[in-house]
């Protein structure tokens, strides 16, 4: 399984607008930060998990020509508002994409994003909605999708498990039953916004704990703000199977 790690960074991105820190203001690479996405290739199939506002320059950037169903975590603007660049992947298959996500996110996207339901011509996203259910395995051209339920504050959101691969963002409590449909996987991508406490994000530390639970060989850290320090910094205050991952960073999971 390929895994390429389309953003890194939280809702505001890094640099933050306006901002002259160390952080947003280093000529390190790895510390351009676009909004949290990742693209999955398993088995000849293709995956992308939430389309961000810098869905369009992640998307060129990865140089992927396919998507053959697209999941979404929820329905905050940071991972939803880059939708309708999905265009030219109709263009290119000339067929629908299929979208599974629960049906509230799927209200929203028919709320946001109604033209694409109106309009019959080219110039829309062509999209197939079907719901999915925390409790209820997800099965795409046999590929076994574990949707896990987590929480964001009080906003209920959705872990994916694929394969021996998880991925967890923006989230700050999960319950024992979903932790362990992802104790044991090989890799992990983990949200970790800061260093202080978040309200409904992970902390550093925060982070750590929920690797320890769930003993993952390898695990990145994603949605990272500017409040986290350098990817440098980073690699010098986690365990050695923990590193910060970043922009268009690929990773392969056995």
């Amino acid at each position: 399984m390929k895994i390429t790690l389309l953003g890194t960074g939280t809702s505001h991105g890094v640099p933050m607008i306006g901002c002259n820190c160390e952080i947003c203001t280093s000529g390190d690479p790895r510390d351009k930060r676009l909004r949290t996405s990742i693209f999955i290739e398993h088995q000849g199939v293709n995956l992308l998990i939430d389309t961000t506002p810098d869905f369009r320059q992640q998307a060129l950037r990865a140089g992927f020509k396919r998507i053959d169903a697209i999941l979404f975590t929820h329905a905050h603007k940071d991972h939803l508002a880059g939708l309708d660049d999905i265009k030219p992947f109709n263009y290119l298959s000339k067929e629908p994409i299929p979208v599974f996500a629960e049906q509230r996110v799927l209200e929203a996207i028919k709320t946001e994003f109604e033209y694409a339901f109106v309009v019959k011509n080219n110039s829309v996203p062509k999209l197939e909605l079907h719901p999915i259910k925390p409790d209820n395995e997800l099965v795409f051209k046999e590929i076994n999708i574990i949707p896990i339920r987590m929480m964001h504050d009080r906003l209920p959101v959705l872990g994916f498990r694929v394969h021996n691969f998880a991925y967890l963002t923006d989230f700050k409590t999960m319950e024992g039953k979903e932790l362990q449909k992802v104790v044991g996987v090989d890799t992990l991508v983990i949200e970790a916004l800061r260093i202080q406490p978040h309200p409904s994000h992970l902390s550093l530390d925060e982070a750590l704990s929920w690797i320890e639970k769930i003993k993952p060989r390898k695990a990145l850290l994603t949605h990272i703000s500017h409040k986290l320090g350098k990817h440098t910094d980073i690699k010098n205050i986690t365990p050695s199977n923990v590193s910060a991952g970043y922009d268009n960073e690929v990773i392969f999971v056995s």
